[in-house]
């Protein structure tokens, strides 16, 4: 379990979070995730990188238990950063990205994918960003690379959740294919660039980043902040309370 990276023959290398029960990452796991990118990024045998993950879904975001089972503001800090070193190590990634999404891919899942270069999912796979609900912000600078504008607000407003399926019309997800074909048709786009002068695919990574309208990076970034204004105001830990059962923000309260 964890975070696992292997290199194939073919120069394929697959990178699976496993993190029962549902893919909520704690704030090292996600530090895990860049490790292993950065890991792919800089060995020249890496041709391109495929990014799965065992269990029920993709990616559940955060371990807001982690979170409301520390004391002060250090896990909140610790998944912001680990999040904003996983998404940045996926965009800055030196080869092509390549998301195999199963079931649900919700929160930090959604800035993991938003920033690979071609998402193929299953068809039981669906996508949100219910950040709202728990007092925090974040990742919609990655769900406005999948959807329109104003379908980006629609959801993230809301906290709606998207099917796979209905992002193909937007060409954000490449296809959509049974589950147990999932693996396959991910590896099939990825022998496709492998396959190709890694020089070449290098070059074209770096250009195409070069001219992408939007710093992923710094986007992020500024969503960030309002995440901690929140947290400071005390309106993340209720509601992360009410979501974990747990009583952060009356302990907060009774040691002021």
């Amino acid at each position: 379990m964890g975070i696992t990276s292997d290199l194939r023959p073919d120069g394929i290398r697959v990178i699976t979070m496993e993190h029962p029960p549902v893919n909520a990452l704690t704030v090292q796991g996600w530090f895990d995730v860049a490790a292993a990118l950065d890991e792919a990024s800089a060995d020249q045998a890496t041709h391109v990188v495929v990014l799965r993950a065992e269990g029920r879904g993709f990616n559940a975001g955060v371990d807001i238990k982690e979170m409301q089972h520390t004391t002060g503001f250090d896990a909140l800090i610790g998944a912001n950063k680990g999040c904003f070193a996983a998404f940045k190590a996926v965009y800055e990634c030196s080869v092509p990205v390549i998301a195999a999404v199963n079931g649900f891919c919700l929160g930090g899942g959604v800035g993991l994918v938003g920033n690979a270069d071609c998402i193929v999912a299953s068809d039981d796979a669906y996508f949100g960003v219910p950040e709202v609900d728990r007092g925090a912000l974040g990742a919609a600078t990655h769900l406005a690379r999948m959807v329109p504008p104003h379908l980006m607000r629609t959801l993230y407003f809301t906290g709606r959740t998207i099917k796979a399926a209905d992002l193909v019309p937007h060409g954000s997800v490449l296809e959509v294919v049974p589950r147990d074909q999932l693996d396959d048709a991910a590896l099939a786009v990825a022998g496709e660039i492998a396959a190709k002068d890694t020089r070449v695919i290098r070059a074209a990574k770096e250009a195409i980043n070069g001219i992408d309208p939007i710093d992923v990076n710094k986007s992020y970034r500024f969503e960030q902040g309002f995440t901690m204004e929140l947290n400071l105001s005390g309106v993340s830990d209720e509601l992360r309370d009410d979501f974990a059962g747990t009583d952060k923000a009356d302990k907060a309260k009774g040691n002021r």
